[in-house]
């Protein structure tokens, strides 16, 4: 694997790259409505880009509530760690900032990745956009 890097910043900023792999991912391969993809949130929010290269692959946000959304991977870069690497970078900045906790909406089949990093599934599964989830948390203090 090439060297990677991530970006941090604003919509403003990492919009374009964002977009792109959310629209594969979550549009294209999930079906998710384009009115479900894009909120008012990714305006306030942290956003993170990992790149291959110039290649923008995987793509999260973390809100001011402390919650992490719509962490996407493109599929040709899956099952290399690249999510791990963004989860861990989202991480640390949220103890660098001094959150108490991150929590998240994590798609059923991803519980063991997310288990994994230290998050624990919290109440039952739902449907969202027609997807099985569970919300997970991790205590940071």
């Amino acid at each position: 694997m090439t060297e990677l890097t991530i970006r941090s910043g604003s919509w403003d900023a990492l919009q374009q790259d964002a977009k792109l792999i959310r629209e594969q991912v979550f549009i294209q391969e999930q079906n998710i409505s384009v009115e479900d993809e894009w909120d008012e949130q990714d305006a306030v929010a942290l956003h993170f880009v990992v790149y291959d290269q110039t290649h923008p692959v995987a793509t999260a946000r973390l809100l001011q509530n402390n919650s992490i959304g719509r962490v996407a991977v493109l599929k040709a870069y899956r099952e290399q760690g690249i999510g791990k690497l963004l989860m861990l970078e989202i991480i640390q900045q949220a103890k660098h900032e001094q959150r108490q906790f991150l929590k998240l909406s994590s798609q059923v089949h991803a519980i063991q990745f997310y288990a994994g990093l230290g998050f624990v599934a919290q109440g039952d599964e739902y449907l969202d956009c027609g997807i099985p989830h569970i919300d997970m948390q991790m205590c940071l203090s």
